[in-house]
């Protein structure tokens, strides 16, 4: 069985309610197919149904019980739940996050990212701009984020190198690239406004992306 038919498999266990409360109790501790059949109201046939498709999924096990070996314990599985997860994604270059004029919401995930992965980040623009944009620093600093007004934008021909996994963070770059970019974040651009609530809210956007995503990646 490949590793995405076993996902498949796991993730459609969990999807019965019967099953999903009883993964619920196991959460906290081991219990008998009696104590769990008492505890939800549960007839102790369909207890052993669900516990053995769970069984059978990986997700849990049975274990005799050391006092009276007629009686066993349902438990998770440590590691069935990690394991529905994809493995990282190796990098072997940097993180390139990219817009069109690396003016705001590249440079702010570029400031972000270095505190969720030791995997280096740059930034770049498809269509650089002139300067990094006033309110982007401003939030910067609000956020205790370091970004120096002073950085020029940078075009992605003039950053980019093989092995960069690269990031669109604005719909017109993503469209632009054709493809070329690994991932893609539809991000509004808070220029659009200038205010700060707006600038406030890429940096929260863009903090709650990258904590998903630098895990899912790790250094080649």
């Amino acid at each position: 069985m490949d590793d995405l038919q076993r996902r498949a498999d796991a993730f459609a266990a969990l999807g019965d309610p019967g099953r999903l409360r009883i993964v619920d109790l196991l959460a906290m501790g081991d219990m008998s197919s009696s104590e769990i059949a008492d505890l939800l109201g549960m007839k102790s046939n369909l207890v052993a149904f669900h516990a053995n498709v769970l069984e059978d999924r990986g997700i849990a096990r049975r274990v005799r019980s050391e006092s009276d070996g007629r009686r066993s314990y349902l438990q998770l599985v440590p590691e069935a739940f990690s394991d529905l997860t994809l493995a990282p994604r190796k990098v072997e270059g940097r993180v390139l996050f990219v817009r069109t004029a690396n003016s705001a919401r590249s440079q702010l995930a570029r400031a972000i990212w270095g505190a969720h992965s030791a995997i280096p980040a740059e930034s770049a623009g498809t269509h650089p701009g002139e300067r990094v944009h006033a309110g982007a620093v401003a939030a910067a600093a609000r956020h205790g984020l370091r970004l120096d007004d002073g950085v020029r934008p940078r075009s992605l021909t003039e950053v980019a190198r093989p092995g960069d996994f690269v990031i669109s963070v604005c719909d017109h770059a993503h469209e632009n690239l054709g493809g070329r970019d690994d991932v893609h974040w539809s991000i509004r651009d808070p220029a659009h406004t200038g205010s700060d609530e707006e600038f406030d809210r890429t940096v929260s956007e863009l903090r709650a992306r990258i904590a998903r995503v630098a895990p899912q990646l790790t250094a080649a």
